[in-house]
């Protein structure tokens, strides 16, 4: 366990062991793989996730599974207001709580959105967020990072906790054996770099994964090519991933003739497979079939 103590220290408004298992004990909260529960209980942890997100005093964060609050109060202080989205109603009713106890002079930054991170929208959302800070599931990490960059376009920046092999696949590059799907759907949107490892020590209950912090910063649009059919190009390069692109777009394309030519179009080696491809590549193949 990073943090030595019991609790967060004298006179802090963080939560730390003791005060997690108080809380959840309180609740009758036991997490769940279904929704990949696993609360952080290191104030030392919380610290450095805020520190690394690097935010502005006038961000709006949007936080996702804030669970008992760990994360949420240390946020807090950091930024103009914070949005939490909490799937468990349980947890959603008590967090306005926990921070009024522990933190009363920044509860007014606080809006609990009790609700599914797979549906949200902006009409859905008291403010408009900013920066992404999260501690996200991790069955559902890389949906709801790509879900939330498409619905939600004032989100700048982002910092978010996961498996480290899935942060290994969000921030690989062409070339590498972990570049895939998630690599270039992340990429369209923003340009990502793991920002270090997390110790599995500083969860509860303690997983059986280490994770990691990916951070990632949204760039101008890349092209005006509907994105969706840019991710039924990318899904269908990744698909059999030893086809060269020539057979592994056929379907795609309408045969491995018209793969071929939409290729050599693009300027693309019809030999080479999906994996030797970054996403300006595949936004050039998806522009020329696009003209078709």
């Amino acid at each position: 366990m990073t943090n030595a103590s019991s609790s967060a220290g004298p006179g802090s408004s963080l939560l730390g062991p003791a005060d997690v298992r108080r809380l959840a004990a309180d609740l009758d909260v036991r997490p769940t793989k279904k929704l990949g529960q696993n609360f952080v209980h290191d104030p030392n942890t919380v610290r450095r996730i805020v520190a690394s997100a690097d935010l502005r005093p006038d961000d709006v964060v949007l936080e996702v599974g804030p669970g008992l609050g760990s994360l949420t109060l240390a946020l807090l202080p950091a930024c103009r207001a914070l949005v939490a989205v909490e799937i468990d109603g349980v947890l959603a009713g008590r967090l306005p709580l926990t921070v009024a106890e522990r933190a009363p002079g920044l509860a007014d930054r606080l809006a609990v959105v009790h609700g599914d991170a797979m549906r949200v929208t902006a009409d859905r959302l008291p403010h408009a967020p900013t920066a992404l800070v999260a501690n996200l599931p991790y069955n559902v990490a890389v949906p709801v990072v790509l879900h939330l960059l498409a619905e939600l376009p004032s989100l700048r920046t982002g910092l978010v906790m996961v498996q480290s092999e899935v942060a290994d696949r969000m921030a690989a590059g062409p070339g590498s054996k972990v570049y895939g799907v998630p690599s270039v759907k992340l990429a369209w949107y923003a340009d990502a770099r793991r920002a270090g490892p997390v110790s599995r020590s500083v969860f509860w209950p303690v997983p059986n994964v280490d994770s990691a912090l990916v951070a990632f910063e949204r760039h101008a649009p890349l092209s005006t090519v509907d994105q969706k059919w840019l991710f039924s190009l990318v899904d269908a390069a990744f698909a059999q991933r030893r086809k060269t692109l020539r057979g592994a777009l056929a379907g795609w394309a309408g045969s491995p003739a018209e793969a071929e030519r939409l290729l050599l179009a693009a300027g693309v080696d019809p030999g080479a497979r999906g994996e030797q491809l970054g996403v300006d590549d595949f936004v050039r193949i998806a522009e020329v079939a696009s003209a078709r």
